[in-house]
């Protein structure tokens, strides 16, 4: 890095809003601040005098140069810098140690006969979302009374072209679906079970209470009392969720409210959630401060980050005082959502009383699982640390680690687990068939595995940037910042010489094992480092160790009982999957089948004459009748 010049830079700074990075001597990233004037608020950090806490001091004594990337406005500031701080994790930013997402309830409104459908999140579609919730068991009871109640379809025919191609189901026989996959409800008559069923999402329960009622009482008249028996199941069952939704009404808005409690290195923020009046559910977050940062401040930085990440906008988010960029925030939310919110702080009422409800939730669980948050710590952020510090590194925050696994060379597959900040992150986990290697050969398949790996993610990266989307991440695009190898020298060496072809700059260290196959230390730079068996570090190596291991292992028994399952269809000439599927939807048992006569065969629409025969001939000993 070229010398950096402080007071030139100083003078250098624009007159424009932008946002800020500090990077320290080692070229990290340890902070990440916005600004509506970039040359009067980056000088600031570096003016004698003021009433800078300690936090800031050690921040700023540890700045070896920074950079500002400029924008239009300060909205554009605010996305970009929660953006930045989401990537890059600064050392001296308020920090979410949690990545939470809550379920949604989907109307695809889209379709000729709509469903009710659980979602992870938001889709960008015509359906109609309701949430999030926070509890993902209430969500599923939801849907599944929602079904009952107005007799949904829960398939995934397509209709109308499907209409007709397949039998009704067993919901349609228990009397949960009016089949309209076989025609029996038109369009219009289905359409008006979806929007009773929405009111019911949207909370609007006295109408359905008084209609299940009425039904109970006539069957309970004319001496039917199954269906009466149902109709009474199906209104408790209205009545607990209304009495599950019920708190005060507050003018049936959407709200968050937010509290915090602090202390010292130790803080949570808990949120409440409520939607159109009613409370939904509520969730806590442990966030990352240092010693002198102030609780406005705190609260700013989550409300940053964690509004940049839903989906959902309430219409006003509550807060215990007052933050500094209230107003740039809201103006920011606003425009992100496409309605107006506001962040407001309660001062008398009903709701001061949720904000003090609130509060008192979040100072419990500050007590209650305060060291249960440092433990977490230690055996993950804390277990990084130490793995830098065997190795002589820093800033490690992803580890990619890859495993073989076969049987004498059968069906060989690899494993590639990621970790970070010392936590799984599943969702980048991949699986690879080896192709190009035949036979029992770790160390080639190892090569064919990274290879394919990172040459996915040059190219997919190289697409990002012909599409003016260097942002944004495909499968592969994340690098590893070290790469774990199940092995010692040989798997090293391997790995060294796939980056080092495509040009790559990624460390390697080996994993290695004794000779009772027990993780015994690190092998980096040619040299092998033991390792303290009871160290945090340990236990993170092993644990990775072990999870690429499961993963192989976990695909390569998938791939075998696939290769296991087999019908005796498949030995027919001119069976495929298409014929197959046909043929046992038609005939149900293959005693059926074997019945069946050659005319019977000829009239499944995707089977043939010359098919027909085949198949008769099969089940006959040959014999093809005249």
């Amino acid at each position: 890095m070229k010398e950096f010049n402080l007071q030139e830079e100083l003078k250098k700074l624009p007159d424009r809003p932008g946002v800020y990075l500090m990077h320290d001597a080692m070229d990290r990233i340890i902070y990440v601040g916005k600004a509506v004037v970039l040359k009067n608020r980056v000088r600031q950090y570096f003016q004698n005098g003021g009433n800078k806490s300690p936090k800031v001091l050690r921040m700023v004594s540890q700045i070896a140069w920074f950079e500002t990337i400029v924008v239009d406005s300060e909205a554009e500031a605010l996305v970009l810098e929660c953006n930045l701080i989401k990537e890059y994790r600064p050392k001296y930013n308020t920090m979410l140690k949690d990545d939470k997402g809550y379920p949604y309830i989907r109307v695809t409104v889209e379709e000729a006969f709509p469903r009710v459908m659980l979602a992870r999140r938001p889709g960008r579609d015509h359906s109609r979302y309701y949430g999030p919730y926070v509890n993902a068991g209430a969500v599923k009871d939801t849907i599944k009374l929602t079904h009952r109640l107005f007799r949904i379809r829960d398939c995934s025919r397509k209709l109308p072209e499907d209409i007709g191609k397949e039998r009704p189901c067993l919901n349609y026989h228990i009397h949960q679906c009016d089949a309209p996959c076989q025609g029996y409800i038109t369009p219009e008559k289905y359409g008006e079970a979806i929007r009773k069923a929405q009111d019911f999402l949207e909370g609007h329960y006295e109408i359905l209470i008084d209609q299940l009622t009425e039904k109970m009482q006539a069957a309970a008249a004319e001496l039917d009392f199954e269906s009466a028996a149902t109709f009474r199941e199906l209104l408790f069952s209205v009545q607990k969720m209304e009495q599950r939704q019920k708190v005060s009404d507050l003018n049936q808005e959407n709200r968050d409210i937010i509290a915090l409690a602090m202390e010292g290195e130790d803080a949570i923020v808990q949120v409440f959630f409520v939607r159109e009046g009613k409370l939904i559910g509520r969730d806590h977050f442990h966030v990352r401060v240092a010693d002198g940062d102030a609780s406005g401040q705190v609260l700013e930085d989550f409300v940053k980050q964690f509004y940049a990440g839903t989906p959902f906008m309430p219409k006003e988010i509550f807060l215990p005082e007052e933050i500094g960029e209230a107003e740039s925030i809201g103006r920011w939310l606003s425009a992100k959502s496409g309605h107006k919110v506001s962040l407001v702080v309660p001062k008398k009422g009903e709701k001061h009383r949720l904000m003090e409800l609130a509060e008192s939730n979040a100072q419990m669980i500050l007590g209650r699982d305060r060291e249960k948050v440092k433990r977490e710590e230690a055996r993950t952020t804390g277990a990084v640390h130490e793995i830098e510090e065997l190795l002589g590194l820093s800033g490690i925050v992803r580890m990619e680690a890859f495993d073989i696994s076969n049987i004498s060379g059968f069906a060989s597959v690899g494993s590639m687990v990621v970790y970070e900040n010392g936590r799984p992150k599943r969702n980048d986990y991949r699986k690879f068939k080896i192709k190009w290697v035949n036979g029992p050969n770790d160390y080639a398949s190892m090569e064919e595995v990274l290879t394919r790996r990172f040459t996915h993610g040059l190219e997919e990266r190289e697409t990002l940037r012909e599409k003016g989307m260097e942002e944004a991440y495909g499968k592969f695009t994340n690098f590893p910042d070290l790469l774990m190898m199940d092995g010692g020298r040989g798997q090293v060496n391997i790995a060294e010489a796939v980056l080092s072809q495509l040009g790559l700059d990624i460390p390697v260290c080996g994993m290695v094992k004794d000779d009772n196959h027990r993780t015994r230390g690190l092998y980096f730079h040619n040299v092998e480092l033991p390792i303290d068996t009871h160290s945090e570090a340990f236990q993170l190596i092993t644990r990775i160790q072990d999870e690429a291991h499961r993963f192989a292992i976990t695909f390569h028994r998938d791939l075998r009982s696939k290769n296991q399952v087999h019908s005796v269809l498949d030995d027919i000439d001119g069976i495929g999957p298409v014929r197959r599927k046909a043929l046992m939807r038609e005939f149900q048992t293959m005693d059926a089948l074997r019945s069946a006569t050659l005319e019977q065969l000829e009239a499944i629409p995707e089977m043939n004459h010359s098919v027909a025969v085949t198949v008769y001939a099969f089940f006959h000993d040959g014999e093809i009748p005249e």
